[in-house]
């Protein structure tokens, strides 16, 4: 959810952006068709969009502008063709761009190669685009001027000044008449800490028209005592004695420099070649992932485009304040909108490059974001393989090889929490993508000092005096393009099933077999992971490996979760992409955010539920793979005043993809050993 924090980000962001310099197209290095927006480039669609629609006479708000994803297979062929000279020309470069024109909503499609609009639609189905920083600022703003606001703040005995407010979406819950864009307000108490998450300002609702920017309902339901500032702020400068133990300095070197190769968008790194790009919507995008087979002596495709398609974040509690709070962090207050720079030496090691990125403001024009990504090498001390042969007297053989990889992190700040995001590439050929959950809780003001008061349904966790930590989830849905040695893929689902010996050809009563089923529609590869499922695999059907072996990738899931709310609820009909874990769909270009393009609002009748409904065949398909991790959260005391990082995930690993070990013929950086200690087959000296 937004909150001032991020607005003030914004701002420090424009601030930073009135400094910049824009550098002419001409002056840039050779574009790539999957670059990012370049800030020229936001300018010009401005330009184009207001010359279309002249302000003098229309009221414009430019609430998303992004890249237009190019023809997938115009894209490839380009490819194919451009390397290691061009020979035909690269796709047209293309903006799409959600607008509020007039109090209606476009769909405009701007190409940058003749400075022209595609297309432009209105939409009139249900739902809204997402918020932008300025209009949730300027509703927030306006309870400071509205007197029954400021009366119930008197009556709590409160001072305006120490009052931080933020908007909160508030869904659907039933309605046939739409509510036009509103979001309700609430706010918080500062007052001797940082911590407004922990002071809550209880029973105060305020409900907000963004169109008309004012006022529409007001209620004051109840006084409920806001939780005391002391033992709340997390800052290093305000933390008192006694102090935990203190480590000492752990310092990473890479005196050769880093092994990694950063051109434009384009990472190299050992065996991968990917490209790196930023979107408002969704935050990091990784597209064309390749991985270096020695054997073939080329490369082979893996993902042609990966990233975070939606968050859903419903809170358990039922109250009037709080019923409503199921929030879709993606779709209406953009995951990449809410990036932050990142903490040299704290959020990333002494060994990271740093990549800005550009977002559009509510006028159109670029913000320079930066630091919102870092890419670094990661040695943490695993193991990538290894053996000890003790069976050839008197050699004692060991083999080892440490594991190294390259990081690519980002972390988005949605209001109270941080999400940790980290794309990591093995030179096994795996991809483990990992999300760590921080940040502070969204917690309820109470009157209940003490657990044994409680004698009603408070959904939640007595935390501290007045604190009560709120139930919720987070459901994390992920768009992974997977095109395994080409665009034919198949989805194969495999369970482990048992078998019992009934004859005597052995002692043995029973084992076990894989049972391997290749889904032929969507409706064959929805899964709900659990105990039964075994193998989740993208093969294709068309390449083998000298063994017969379909060559393929398999999903190895981390936590998993499913949604414990009923179907029939409101907020899970708009989230139904979340009732399975693995859903598979044909591509399709328009099908890249679960939730819908317009989220704010919506019904559920545009998801990848009703996306899959169609029931469209899959089999030796260019495919898409969606996955869904989550957390069913329940508070701790340990999560107050801040919570610790708690992370899960998932990996994509090769799966007969490879003739053999691809890592056998790996050798070890040349400082893997340590100055003070030699491996020899006595051990260690």
């Amino acid at each position: 959810m937004a909150h001032s924090l991020k607005i003030f980000c914004c701002f420090f962001f424009f601030f930073l952006f009135s400094t910049l310099s824009i550098i002419p197209l001409s002056h840039q290095l050779e574009q790539h068709p999957l670059d990012s927006l370049t800030p020229n480039e936001f300018i010009r669609v401005q330009a184009i969009v207001n010359q279309s629609h002249p302000t003098t006479i229309n009221d414009i708000t430019f609430q998303y502008i992004g890249l237009n994803e190019p023809d997938k297979q115009a894209l490839i062929s380009w490819l194919q063709n451009h390397r290691p000279t061009p020979i035909t020309a690269p796709p047209p470069r293309q903006a799409f761009v959600i607008a509020r024109i007039n109090h209606q909503t476009h769909e405009l499609v701007v190409d940058l190669s003749y400075d022209n609009i595609v297309s432009d639609h209105i939409h009139h189905g249900f739902g809204y685009p997402l918020f932008t920083f300025q209009e949730q600022n300027g509703a927030s703003q306006l309870v400071f001027n509205h007197a029954p606001f400021l009366a119930a703040l008197n009556k709590r005995g409160l001072k305006v000044e120490e009052v931080i407010c933020e908007t909160f979406a508030l869904g659907w819950f039933g309605e046939t008449k739409q509510n036009g864009r509103v979001v309700k307000v609430m706010c918080y108490y500062l007052d001797g800490t940082v911590n407004l998450y922990m002071r809550p300002i209880e029973a105060i609702t305020v409900t907000v028209d963004l169109e008309a920017m004012k006022i529409t309902h007001f209620r004051d339901r109840l006084v409920v005592p806001v939780p005391k500032a002391a033992g709340t702020d997390y800052r290093e400068s305000e933390q008192k004695a006694p102090f935990g133990p203190e480590l000492k300095g752990i310092t990473v070197v890479q005196p050769d420099g880093p092994s990694f190769i950063i051109d434009g968008s384009r990472v190299r790194w050992a065996n991968w070649d990917f490209h790196l790009s930023f979107d408002a919507r969704v935050g990091p995008i990784v597209s064309l992932a390749s991985i270096y087979d020695t054997e073939k002596q080329e490369f082979r495709r893996v993902m042609y485009r990966g990233f975070v398609s939606e968050l859903f974040v419903p809170y358990m509690d039922l109250t009037e304040e709080w019923y409503y709070r199921t929030f879709f962090d993606a779709g209406e207050y953009g995951y990449g909108l809410c990036a932050v720079p990142l903490e040299p030496l704290r959020d990333c090691p002494a060994n990271a490059v740093y990549m800005g990125a550009f977002v559009a403001a509510q006028n159109g024009m670029p913000i320079e974001m930066p630091n919102v990504f870092c890419i670094f090498e990661r040695n943490a001390g695993d193991v990538m393989w290894r053996h000890t042969e003790t069976m050839i007297p008197p050699d004692l053989i060991t083999e080892v090889r440490p594991d190294m990889s390259l990081v690519v992190r980002m972390v988005s700040t949605v209001g109270n929490y941080d999400y940790i995001n980290d794309w990591e590439f093995k030179q096994i050929g795996s991809i483990k993508v990992t999300v760590g959950l921080t940040g502070l809780l969204e917690v309820r003001g109470s009157k209940y000092t003490h657990k044994d008061q409680i004698d009603e349904e408070v959904y939640g966790t007595l935390l501290a005096e007045n604190t009560l930590g709120t139930y919720h989830d987070h459901f994390i849905t992920y768009h992974l393009d997977l095109d395994v040695d080409g665009e034919p893929n198949s989805f194969v689902k495999s369970k482990l099933q048992t078998v019992k010996v009934t004859d005597q050809t052995s002692p043995r009563k029973s084992y076990w077999k894989v049972v391997s089923e290749t889904a032929k529609t969507e409706s064959d590869a929805k899964i709900k992971l659990g105990p039964d499922s075994a193998e989740v695999l993208v093969v294709n059907p068309n390449k083998r490996t000298n063994m017969g072996n379909f060559v393929g990738y398999r999903l190895i899931p981390g936590s998993v979760a499913s949604p414990l709310m009923t179907d029939d609820d409101y907020p899970q009909i708009r989230a139904a992409f979340t009732e399975y874990n693995v859903w598979v769909t044909p591509y399709n270009k328009s099908e890249k955010w679960a939730g819908g393009v317009y989220t704010d609002q919506s019904r559920g009748d545009d998801t990848l539920a009703t996306w899959t409904s169609r029931n469209r065949r899959i089999e030796n398909k260019d495919i898409v793979l969606w996955y869904t991790l989550g957390f069913h959260h329940v508070p701790y005391q340990e999560d107050f005043p801040l919570m610790p990082t708690i992370s899960t995930g998932f990996e994509l690993r090769p799966a007969n993809f490879f003739e053999y070990n691809p890592v056998l013929k790996v050798k070890g950086p040349n400082n893997v050993r340590g100055p003070n200690c030699s491996v020899s087959s006595s051990g260690l000296n």
